[in-house]
């Protein structure tokens, strides 16, 4: 590996944390847009990275993925943000629209970032040709990846949440189920065709945004 594969790694590294760092500002706002000021009070809700980065979810796991190419899918993930559904007015109404903020953060995230290539491809060759511009497809398409990855209704991913009132489980059944979430999602992740299908589906959102966008063809 060399410096320029090093820097690489770590552009995009840092560009998974800023995603994930917004997802979790998301469902911070929600909470609180529902009652819960628990993430406010504990300084969740900023998109400050610091305060959303946990050790093996956002930095080990991602740059052992992004790094060694380890012949299977992993993934990565910030600290969860804190709700305390006691707040909650609507337990079952609110506990889903906290947990689909983050991937509807995504889907803004991605939108935008394409937005913003399409005006910069408009600019002088200095700005239309830079690296930077260059890795803005890659950027929503990560930030797309994470929101189609998080709505695995798989605990404790947030699409369980959703799964979990759509099909009537008991919160003590969900948590029981999410004690072996981590390897429940890496099995279901590795399933042949499970990864193939999510990115195909990224694909497609990111041609349609394209053509809406009305980029060059």
């Amino acid at each position: 590996m060399d410096a320029a594969d090093l820097a690489n790694i770590v552009a995009l590294w840092m560009c998974l944390v800023v995603l994930l760092s917004f997802h979790e500002y998301a469902h911070a706002w929600m909470a609180h847009k529902c009652g819960d000021d628990t993430a406010r009070m504990m300084g969740r809700m900023t998109i400050n990275p610091i305060v959303h980065i946990d050790p093996i979810g956002t930095v080990f796991l991602p740059l052992m993925m992004l790094s060694l190419n380890p012949g299977f899918a992993l993934f990565g993930w910030a600290k969860p943000v804190p709700v305390n559904p006691l707040n909650l007015s609507n337990r079952k109404r609110d506990d889903i629209l906290i947990s689909m903020a983050g991937p509807a953060m995504n889907v803004i995230l991605a939108i935008v970032i394409l937005a913003v290539l399409r005006l910069a491809i408009e600019m002088p060759e200095g700005i239309s040709k830079s690296a930077i511009v260059a890795e803005l497809p890659r950027i929503a398409f990560i930030s797309m990846f994470l929101c189609l990855f998080n709505l695995i209704p798989v605990p404790p991913l947030d699409g369980s949440h959703v799964m979990r009132h759509v099909v009537g489980m008991s919160e003590e059944t969900y948590r029981n189920i999410a004690r072996f979430g981590f390897i429940i999602v890496l099995v279901v992740i590795n399933i042949p065709g499970v990864i193939s299908f999510i990115a195909d589906i990224n694909e497609k959102f990111m041609v349609t945004t394209m053509t809406l966008l009305m980029f060059p063809t």
